[in-house]
């Protein structure tokens, strides 16, 4: 008997990884090598099979960053394998700690069968389960030689992360091209070993389990034969089978697994790799399912799928063969797994309608649940977006990253903004790439927060954002897991199925209200301007296309271009990917989302053009055609345009500056271009906080502990400049509106702000040209409002979120960076402003008390630059418009931050358009007007209650039509489904309703 723990631990940790493991693979033999460096860019499998190979060497150097090289691989069987399983082993020179973030490789048959993956935890590629002995081996080898770019923290600068600027010198060394005998015995000695080793670390330290675990190893250890390993292992494992043998507790966790890669759809990598990452991962997985016949492996992004099918049409078989045979499981029912935080309404309700129509129309299924393990923080929309999108269940994981509170539930109800509630889940061993570890196993049974009454969690179990997926070592820990004495039970389950039964555990769950803020990662709220802007702009050209090519469908019989609209959504909706959209992937990415998103910018603003041209046809009359339900006018229509009867606006010297005045507010611009004054005429109150300036630019060191373009930390407030040097400050009266220009440089870079004020407007426009090109700094615009306010309200999609601005609570505390859409509104009871913009996510807000009572300050966040992962962040010129609404309320608003992002087309033509719908009631906003995506040519018009209260309204048809009817978020019939045109809307709630022609 051994009764000293710390020996019989140190012993096994020492035997497993010295003498067990390099067992597993006992007799080898060289393979021949040859090697084909392409000079650019990848090629298709049949064509790099048939390339001119050269002689190459294990020990030789191969791959610049981003490179591709074709290996073929030759040999021969030794005769004396006969009946043994043969394997290559392949290592292209690994680092065995980044899987996913350096070089891979997909193995592929003569006949160009892809067979798996080769990564570093994943070197082998089967050749024969039972080998005749003799037989002549090929196989080939698209190897990519990705550098590494996440090392190991801190983030260092690289120029790496663009092929235009990254190294062309060879990256890796072969290490080793070999085929060899698998031993299974031993493999299977090697997990059991693991996984009670694992185990025994995870128990009470004198339970009797842990000592009866140590004992059996002991045992098992006594019998093999360290210069045997082969012959004794099946020994070895017979002294651990009755330890392997007993059976988990009757109260034992139950942990539902899932493959899963989680791969990103572009990060440290750009979207071309990521069509090979995702070949090369499901094909490794398509092989496992075929080898393991419990696996299930589970993946979302519909995107991903639609790659296969177009690049890799032989992977593609495999894949639907195995989603047929209920294996392999579309999950999530999106185009991409998205930021949620910033795209709009629109934008999320097309992730849904690409995501579930590509996978109804290519499997025959929907997804029920919405797999969104990674993004930056959830909306307060999502719960009634995903409930009116046909979606019973939510997943994440991603707030257990918080840095400063504790996430309270695992299993609850998330209840949005309108009151909508949805059944979440995050998995309780805080992580979306499991191996199902001891100690991963043991956390998710420990922290479970609902254990009092529940009793199951998820594990996806792969390794993820990079790829891979899941190992033939993970399947055989699950397969000892699932029933075993001092462990949660593990099994191989769809999320459909944990979250029956989850829902079954808990039909009381409890409940939280609002958004699921990430304490972390506050930066991707502003990093990467020019991505965010770009994609702005397009989301908003694009429901206006949509809006006036329906209305040319209708009036003139034209052709609805739902193909086109399709290929430029899907083009949006990829760049929603949350490493792109949120500004954190390299610059390689950025550089082309910003040329992807310029073109769909122009083409959906060429689709519209043209429908306008057809719908008023030739004339020289000028037509002012108005995108939104919020524009004054011919909302969603156009009308001639009138001459403007409007008061210009005053502008006068006054203090060294400049008073502009309307009819409505009074604002005096110093000489510095600051606002001290901005006077709501009608009330009389004055907004700028007493002995203050708005309009401040300030600017910060930025450089936070970690994750450069991804967080900003609390203590870049500990020092700030404010920009108060002019160069140059012009005022001007131009068409009755006034404009002051300024001028500002510092430090390295230069800002040319426009103010403007417009006739009958209380909005000061603040148009800034921003030649940016600093380094780590944070550029912010203030507004201190003697306006004492206990919320602000951000937009959020289809309504806006409340956030209290003081922090009584470590909560509040936490949320000292947070996000908006269009604006953000500040007020009193009967008084208030708001600040809109046409391009930026991010603001922050602060209180101050003193003798003239409360000042609340909104800064907006305009710029950062980061230098990882790319080293240039936002360097060059950017537009960014804000208005400063004096005097406002939420409709007011809401009304003004739709009005900047979606701006009136004056044309000359022939006639006017009348609209296809008009809505009336207070609060209530039309969203999109378009065609049915099933090509019935049915128009369906989606309006929201935007106020935060009911809305009683009515939608006016102006066309021939059979009925009004109500219909899900992407436009599924619903049961009990209100017909008609009545409008009766919940505070925030959201419709779609469907016009039959």
């Amino acid at each position: 008997m051994h009764d000293d723990t710390s020996l019989t631990v140190g012993r096994v940790k020492r035997v497993l990884e010295e003498r067990v493991r390099p067992a597993i693979h006992s007799a080898s033999v060289p393979l021949d090598v040859a090697a084909h460096q392409l000079p650019g860019e990848p090629i298709a499998p049949a064509d790099g099979r048939g390339l001119d190979f050269q002689p190459a060497a294990v020990g030789e150097l191969w791959g610049p960053a981003w490179g591709t090289t074709w290996f073929k691989l030759t040999g021969r069987v030794p005769a004396d394998w006969a009946g043994r399983r043969v394997e290559a082993l392949i290592d292209l020179g690994f680092d065995v700690n980044m899987t996913g973030f350096q070089c891979e490789a997909l193995a592929y048959r003569p006949d160009g069968t892809p067979i798996k993956s080769i990564n570093p935890r994943n070197q082998w590629v089967p050749i024969a389960e039972a080998a005749a002995g003799d037989e002549h081996v090929e196989l080939y080898l698209e190897g990519a030689s990705n550098p590494v770019l996440l090392d190991y923290h801190p983030f260092l600068p690289t120029q790496e992360g663009d092929i235009l600027t990254s190294s062309k010198e060879p990256l890796y060394r072969l290490r080793r091209l070999d085929l060899a005998v698998f031993e299974p015995e031993v493999f299977d000695l090697s997990l059991d070993l693991e996984v009670l080793f694992e185990l025994q670390a995870e128990l009470p330290a004198t339970s009797p389990r842990r000592m009866r675990i140590l004992q059996a190893m002991d045992d098992a250890l006594d019998v093999l034969d360290l210069q045997h390993i082969v012959e004794t292992a099946g020994d070895a494992r017979a002294r651990l089978a009755d330890v392997l043998a007993a059976p988990a507790e009757a109260s034992a966790h139950r942990i539902s697994a899932v493959g899963h890669a989680h791969i990103d759809s572009a990060w440290l990598w750009p979207v071309r790799e990521t069509i090979r990452k995702v070949a090369r991962t499901t094909s490794s997985m398509t092989t496992l399912i075929e080898e393991q016949p419990d696996f299930q492996y589970g993946m979302s992004s519909a995107q991903q799928y639609a790659w296969i099918k177009e690049h890799r049409p032989e992977v593609w078989e495999r894949v639907k063969a195995a989603v047929a045979a209920g294996r392999f499981l579309p999950l999530g029912g999106m185009w991409v797994e998205s930021d949620t935080v910033m795209p709009t309404g629109e934008s999320l309700v097309r992730q849904f309608s690409h995501g579930q129509r590509f996978f109804e129309r290519e499997f025959g299924i929907r997804s029920k649940g919405v797999w969104l393990p990674d993004s930056f923080g959830y909306s307060p929309a999502l719960p009634q977006l995903m409930r009116r999108a046909g979606f019973e269940w939510f997943f994440t994981q991603k707030i257990s990253w918080n840095q400063q509170n504790v996430f309270p539930h695992h299993s609850f109800l998330w209840e949005g903004i309108d009151g909508s509630q949805v059944f979440t889940h995050f998995p309780s061993m805080d992580t979306y790439n499991s191996q199902l570890s001891g100690m991963e196993v043991a956390k998710a049974s420990r922290q479970f927060k609902e254990n009092r009454l529940s009793s199951r969690s998820i594990a996806p179990v792969g390794w993820g954002d990079g790829g891979g997926g899941t190992t033939r070592e993970m399947t055989g820990k699950a397969e000892r897991l699932r029933d075993l004495e001092g462990s949660a039970q593990v099994v191989w389950e769809h999320p459909d199925v944990f979250f029956d039964a989850a829902k079954a555990e808990l039909p009381n769950p409890a409940v939280w209200v609002g958004e699921l803020y990430l304490e972390l990662h506050r930066g991707t709220l502003t990093s990467q301007h020019a991505t965010k802007a770009l994609h702005r702009w397009a989301e908003h050209a694009l429901v206006e296309a949509e809006l006036w090519t329906a209305t040319d469908a209708v009036r003139t019989g034209a052709a609805y271009p739902q193909a086109e609209l399709d290929r430029l959504w899907q083009a949006v909706l990829l760049h929603e990917f949350h490493d792109i959209l949120p500004g954190t992937s390299i610059a390689w990415v950025h550089r082309e989302a910003v040329a992807v998103l310029s073109d769909v910018l122009s083409d959906a603003r060429d689709i519209a053009d043209a429908a306008r041209r057809s719908l008023v046809g030739e004339g020289d009359r000028e037509l002012r055609f108005e995108p939104s339900s919020a524009g004054r006018g011919r909302a969603l229509g156009a009308a001639f345009v009138a001459e403007s009867t409007a008061t210009p606006v005053s502008l006068q010297e006054e203090d060294g500056g400049w008073r502009l005045e309307n009819e409505l507010v009074s604002v005096l611009v110093s000489g510095e271009g600051l606002i001290v004054s901005a006077v709501d005429k009608a009330s009389g109150r004055e907004t700028v906080a007493a002995g203050r300036a708005a309009n401040l630019f300030q600017l910060h060191q930025d450089f936070p502990n970690m994750w450069d373009a991804w967080d900003i930390d609390r203590y870049y407030r500990n020092s700030v400049d404010d920009l108060t040097a002019v160069s140059s400050i012009e005022a001007s009266l131009v068409n009755g509106v006034a404009q002051i220009v300024v001028v500002r440089p510092f430090s390295e870079s230069t800002i040319t702000q426009t103010i403007l004020l417009a006739p009958d407007s209380r909005t000061v426009l603040l148009r800034n040209e921003v030649d940016w090109h600093e380094t780590e700094k944070l550029l912010k615009l203030a507004f201190p409002l003697d306006i004492q306010a206990a919320h602000t309200e951000a937009e959020t999609q289809f309504g806006y979120q409340a956030r209290v601005t003081h922090t009584n609570t470590s909560w509040e505390a936490a949320k000292f960076e947070t996000s908006m859409h269009r604006f953000v509104l500040v007020r009193e009871q009967d008084f208030g402003a708001a600040l809109v913009n046409d391009s930026i996510y991010g603001y922050d807000t602060t209180r101050e008390v003193g003798e003239d009572g409360v000042t609340t300050t909104v800064r907006l966040s305009l710029l950062r630059a980061p230098r990882f992962p790319d080293p240039d962040t936002d360097h060059g010129p950017h537009e960014i418009e804000v208005g400063f609404v004096i005097g406002a309320d939420a409709a007011i608003a809401t009304a003004e931050g739709i009005r900047i992002n979606s701006l009136p087309t004056v044309i000359r033509g022939a006639r006017e358009v009348e609209p296809l719908v008009e809505v009336s009631g207070e609060g209530v906003v039309v969203s999109a007007v378009k065609l049915a995506d099933d090509g019935s040519g049915d128009v369906i018009v989606r309006v929201y209650e935007a106020l935060g209260r009911r809305a009683v309204g009515e939608l006016s048809v102006g066309f021939d039509h059979r009925e009004v009817r109500e219909v899900s978020l992407i436009e599924d019939d619903i049961d009990d489904a209100r017909t008609g045109g009545e409008l009766r809307l919940r505070p925030f709630e959201v419709r779609t309703l469907r016009i039959a022609r």
